[in-house]
C-alpha cells in the first residue's frame, strides 16, 4: 500500500472535477474513462464503483486479487467510490461490488465497466458508411458471455446525444446507474451488463444536447412487451431449432418466375379467434391456417405487418419495432415455429414491410437522440400529411442501413420467403399527396426521390446478391417505369409489382351492371397492353374491402345469383389472366359485409350457407386448377403467353383468349360477362378436332345454372377469328369456361 498521505491523490489520479460532475450530473459520455479498473504503476490498480443511491461500496475480490472484503473510499456525492489495490489488473470475475443502501438494504454485482468495447473498428466504419449488412448483430440487446461472465451487450446509435442509459426494472429506471460510453466519434453507445439475460425489460435514457431526457425503446429490439406497454425484452434468436431445411433447398424453383405463385394474404388477429374474442398464438395459428390454405391451394401466405405496432387498428402498418415480431400473437420463438410449420408443409411466408414511414409516438424513432436522427427535418420532406406519420431520410446512410439490414434480419433470423414493400409510390414522388408549395423538389427541380430511389435499387440489388431465392413484391400504384427491372439497367429491381391499374379497372367494370357493360369494355381489355412491361402480380387486397368500399361481393350487382356467379366470374378472369395472384383472406366466404379487424371471419356463415360452401368449393377447384396448368403461369411475363382469339365483341361482352406455356399446352379462355345465356356462339379455336371442357364456373356444385357443353366440343375445320377451326358454344350466363385440347 501506499503511503496514506499520497492514497487520496492515486484514487483521483486520471480523474477530473469536470469528469466527476458529468458522471453525477448524467452528463457522461465515456463512464469507461472513470469507473472499473485503471492501473496507476506497474504494481498498483484503481477500481472506481458508481451508484447514485448508495451511502458505502465494498470489494469483494476473489482471493488471488486481495483477502476478504474492502471498504472503498467515497471520493465524491452522491456514490462515487474507489479502492487502491497492489495486484495486477483483475479479469472481470476476480472482484463484485457490494453496494449498500440507507435503509439497510445491500446489492451485489459484477463491475460493467472493466469491458472492452464489443464493436471493433470495423464494425463502426461499417456502420459510419451505411453497409453494415448483419447491423443486428452488433446493435440491439445480445446475451452474451464475456470473459466467463454472463451477461447483456447493448448498442444504440444516438449521434447528437451528450448521455444514453440503459434502464430497467433491474436498476429501478435510474438513468444514472448505468451510463454508456460513446465509441469515438461513430455515434454508438455500448455497455455490457455481467448479470443480466434473456427477458430482461429496458430501454434508453437519452440526454438530448438541450438537457432534455428522452425515454426510448430499442430500435433494434427482438422483443418488446405487449402494447400498451413498449419496452424492449433481452431475447436470444439463437435458441430455436429449425426444421425446415427441405424447404430452404427448394425455394429458389418454388419462387421462380415460371412458377405458380397464389398468395393468400392474412391478418393474423382476425383470421379466427379462440371463442371468437381472444387473439391467436402463432403456434396455435399455425396448423389450422395452413390446413386451410393447403386445401384452397394456395402456394403462399402474405401476413400484414407483424412487425411491432403500438395501435391495433393500424393493422401494423405505423410500426414502432422493426425488429420485433409483435407480442400480439406470441414470442419470437413462437413466430419461427409458424415460419417453420409453413415451411414444413410447403407453404411460403411473405410479409408486409413498411420502409415507407413511421408512427410518431414518442417512445419510438420519433426525434430519437433528441433530433431529427432517422426521419427527414424538413416536414415537407419528413411527414405524411395523409397518414399523421415520418417518412425515413433515405439520403442518409445510417438510416438506409437500418431498413436494409431490417429485411436482411427477417431473412437470416425467421426464413422468410420475400418481402411485400408498402406504399412504394408514397417513397418514389416527394410531391406524394401534396399540395403545390407543401413539398420541396430534388437537386434537379423534379418530383422524384432520388434517395428513396437509390435506397429500393441498392436493397434490392444486395437481397438478389444475398438472398437470391427471395421475393421483393412492390405495392406500386402508378406508372413508374422498371419497377420490376434490374437497378444496373435503371429499374427498381422488384421481382413483382402489384398491378393495381389491372385491379381498379377490373372492380370499377364489374361494379357496372352488365346491361351497360357493352359502353365499358375497353375497360375489361386495357390491360392487356401493358400486362408484359413489368411482372405483375393481380391482388385483390384488404385495401379492396375496408373504409367503406363494401366486401368484393357486395360490389356485384344484381341478386344473389348473380352476385355469387359475378364473384365466380371475377376470379376465375383473376386467375386466367397474366400475372401472379393475390386474394384477401375471406375471399373464399364471399362475406356480404366489408372485412373489420376486430373480429374474426365468419366461418359459422361457411357451415350454414349452402351457397357459401358451393363458392368455397369453386375457389378450391379454381385455384387447383390454376396450379395444374403451366399455361396459366409459366409464362405469365411473356408475350408468347397469351393471345387474344376475340376482344372485340363489345356487344355480347364476350372476352376469348389462349394461355401457353413453353411445352405446347395451351387452354382456351371465354368469358361471357352478361347474366344472358348465349347459345350456338362461335368462336375460333387453334386446334381441330375434340376439345374438353375442363372448367364451368356455371357447374351446379358452385351453385351456378349448370348449362354449358356437357364437357366435350367438336369442333369444325372451318376457320374463325383468324383461327383454323371453330365450334359453337354454349355460354352460361356470368361465367367462365376453360377449354383443353384432346380427348380424357
Amino acid at each position: 500500500m501506499p503511503p496514506a498521505r499520497n492514497h487520496r491523490e492515486i484514487l483521483f489520479r486520471k480523474t477530473s472535477p469536470e469528469t466527476i460532475r458529468r458522471l453525477t450530473d448524467g452528463r457522461c459520455h465515456d463512464p469507461h474513462a472513470l469507473l472499473g479498473c485503471h492501473p496507476v504503476s506497474d504494481r498498483e490498480i484503481v477500481i472506481r464503483a458508481w451508484h447514485p443511491e448508495a451511502v458505502a461500496c465494498e470489494l469483494l475480490p476473489a482471493a488471488q486479487l486481495a483477502k476478504g472484503p474492502r471498504a472503498m473510499t467515497r471520493i465524491a456525492e452522491p456514490g462515487l467510490f474507489a479502492c487502491l489495490l497492489a495486484s495486477r489488473f483483475p479479469d472481470p470475475a476476480d472482484y463484485r461490488l457490494r453496494f449498500n443502501f440507507p435503509d439497510g438494504r445491500t446489492w451485489e454485482c459484477h463491475d460493467p465497466y472493466i469491458f472492452p468495447p464489443g464493436l471493433g473498428e470495423l464494425d463502426l466504419h461499417l456502420i459510419g458508411e451505411g453497409r453494415h449488412r448483419q447491423l443486428y448483430n452488433h446493435l440491439g440487446a445480445h446475451p452474451q458471455n464475456r470473459q466467463g461472465l454472463n451477461g447483456v451487450a447493448f448498442a444504440v446509435w444516438a449521434p447528437n446525444a451528450e448521455r444514453v442509459s440503459v434502464v430497467g426494472d433491474f436498476n429501478h429506471w435510474n438513468g444514472l446507474r448505468h451510463p454508456m460510453r460513446v465509441l469515438g466519434r461513430s455515434g454508438v453507445w455500448e455497455l455490457f451488463i455481467p448479470g443480466l439475460g434473456p427477458d430482461t425489460i429496458y430501454k434508453y435514457e437519452i440526454r438530448t444536447r438541450s438537457g432534455e431526457l428522452r425515454l426510448k425503446t430499442d430500435p433494434l429490439a427482438f422483443r418488446m412487451e405487449l402494447r400498451p406497454r413498449n419496452a424492449g425484452l433481452v431475447c436470444s434468436l439463437h435458441s430455436y431449432d429449425w426444421q425446415d431445411q427441405t424447404w430452404q433447398a427448394a425455394r429458389g424453383k418454388i419462387q421462380a418466375a415460371d412458377a405458380p405463385l397464389a398468395i393468400y394474404e392474412v391478418h393474423l388477429g382476425s383470421w379466427r379467434r379462440a371463442g371468437g374474442r381472444e387473439l391467436p398464438n402463432y403456434r396455435e395459428i399455425a396448423p389450422q391456417l395452413v390446413a386451410h390454405v393447403k386445401e384452397l391451394g394456395f402456394t403462399h401466405i402474405e401476413l400484414m405487418p407483424v412487425s411491432e405496432h403500438p395501435f391495433d387498428a393500424s393493422w401494423g402498418y405505423q410500426v414502432s419495432g422493426y425488429y420485433a415480431p409483435t407480442s400480439r400473437y406470441g414470442t419470437p420463438d413462437d413466430f419461427k415455429f409458424f415460419v417453420d410449420y409453413c415451411h414444413r408443409h410447403e407453404i411460403g411466408v411473405i410479409l408486409d414491410w413498411v420502409p415507407a414511414h413511421f408512427p410518431k409516438d414518442d417512445f419510438s424513432l420519433r426525434l430519437f437522440d433528441g433530433t431529427a436522427l432517422y426521419e427527414h427535418a424538413d416536414p415537407r420532406r419528413g411527414e405524411h400529411p395523409d397518414w399523421g406519420t415520418l417518412i425515413f431520410n433515405f439520403g442518409r446512410p445510417e438510416v438506409a442501413n437500418f431498413l436494409c439490414a431490417n429485411a436482411f434480419f427477417w431473412f437470416d433470423n425467421y426464413h422468410v420467403d420475400g418481402l411485400r414493400v408498402d406504399a412504394v409510390a408514397s417513397m418514389l414522388y416527394l410531391d406524394y399527396s401534396r399540395k403545390p408549395g407543401e413539398w420541396l423538389p430534388n437537386i434537379y427541380g423534379g418530383r422524384e426521390n432520388l434517395e428513396a430511389v437509390a435506397f429500393l435499387q441498392e436493397l434490392n440489388r444486395e437481397i438478389k446478391k444475398l438472398y437470391p431465392d427471395r421475393l421483393m413484391i412492390a405495392e406500386e400504384s402508378t406508372s413508374w417505369p422498371g419497377v420490376t427491372r434490374a437497378p444496373e439497367l435503371g429499374g427498381l429491381g422488384f421481382d413483382y409489382k402489384w398491378n393495381m391499374g389491372w385491379m381498379n379497372d377490373t372492380l370499377a367494370y364489374f361494379r357496372v351492371d352488365p346491361l351497360y357493360r357493352t359502353y365499358h369494355h375497353n375497360q375489361i381489355t386495357f390491360s392487356l397492353i401493358y400486362a408484359f412491361s413489368e411482372r405483375f402480380l393481380l391482388p385483390f387486397s384488404h385495401d379492396e374491402v375496408v373504409h367503406g368500399k363494401g366486401s368484393l361481393y357486395g360490389k356485384m350487382p344484381g341478386d344473389d345469383w348473380q352476385k355469387f356467379a359475378g364473384l365466380r366470374l371475377l376470379f376465375g378472369y383473376q386467375f386466367t389472366h397474366p400475372g401472379k395472384k393475390l386474394l384477401f383472406m375471406g375471399s373464399e366466404l364471399a362475406p356480404p359485409g366489408e372485412w373489420d379487424h376486430t373480429t374474426a371471419l365468419d366461418w359459422e356463415a361457411l357451415e350454414k350457407d349452402k351457397r357459401r360452401q358451393e363458392f368455397f368449393v369453386f375457389c378450391r377447384d379454381l385455384i387447383h386448377l390454376y396450379r395444374q396448368h403451366p399455361a396459366l403461369w409459366r409464362r405469365d411475363h411473356e408475350a408468347c403467353g397469351f393471345a387474344w382469339i376475340d376482344c372485340h365483341d363489345h356487344r355480347n361482352s364476350v372476352l376469348v383468349y389462349r394461355r401457353l406455356d413453353d411445352s405446347g399446352e395451351e387452354l382456351v379462355c371465354i368469358l361471357n360477362l352478361t347474366p344472358t345465356t348465349h347459345f350456338n356462339y362461335r368462336i375460333g379455336l387453334p386446334r381441330p378436332g375434340t376439345w374438353r371442357e375442363i372448367f364451368n364456373s356455371d357447374a351446379a356444385g358452385y351453385g351456378g345454372g349448370n348449362q354449358g357443353n356437357l364437357g366435350r366440343i367438336e369442333t369444325r375445320e372451318k376457320p374463325f377469328h383468324g383461327q383454323p377451326a371453330s365450334a359453337d358454344l354454349v355460354l352460361p350466363p356470368l361465367a367462365i369456361l376453360l377449354l383443353a385440347p384432346g380427348e380424357k
